[in-house]
């Protein structure tokens, strides 16, 4: 049985990655996100306005422990999701965890371009969003770095990048 939880910052790949880790796999991909939006069929940021942070984060660590619950799958958690409760605690108790560490010059470029999907980065000029990336990378740092393995996610940016990354984290995981 698989069950392997990715973690890490957004615009850090978990969705690229897993996608195409879960395709060699021949698994199931869930996105903890999607999950939540068809779920409830509203978006993470419709949820989050009307629920609050407290609301948010209590249904996301419910729908985590029911994802938790899956067999063979891959999990690209949200970017927050290990930071709250016993989230971590939960993943590594009941899957492999993975940290997509990712160069925070990376995460400024690739969350630069889709700003305007993400409201939390809405109407930041560059040295904001810059300062916004390394600051929330050092809150969440602690929480990060208790899964089981931390894996290089700064070459995901063409085809050929994400299978290279696809077949090192599947040597690094022994599957």
């Amino acid at each position: 049985m698989i069950r392997i939880f990715l973690t890490g910052y957004m615009g850090a790949g978990k969705t690229t990655l897993g996608k195409a880790f879960a395709r060699k796999l021949n698994i199931p991909f869930v996105d903890l996100d999607w999950y939540m939006e068809e779920r409830f069929h509203k978006t993470v940021g419709e949820l989050f306005s009307e629920r609050g942070e407290a609301g948010f984060r209590e249904l996301e660590r419910s729908m985590l422990h029911e994802v938790g619950a899956f067999e063979n799958v891959i999990i690209s958690t949200g970017g927050g999701a290990p930071c709250f409760f016993d989230n971590m605690e939960f993943m590594n108790q009941n899957g492999i965890t993975v940290f997509l560490d990712v160069d925070p010059e990376v995460l400024f470029r690739r969350l630069r371009i889709a700003k305007q999907q993400r409201p939390i980065l809405q109407g930041k000029e560059d040295s904001e969003l810059k300062d916004f990336i390394v600051q929330a990378l050092e809150k969440r740092a602690p929480f990060y770095s208790q899964a089981q393995f931390i894996f290089c996610g700064d070459e995901l940016e063409d085809r050929w990048q994400i299978e290279k990354s696809v077949d090192k984290l599947r040597e690094l995981l022994n599957l």
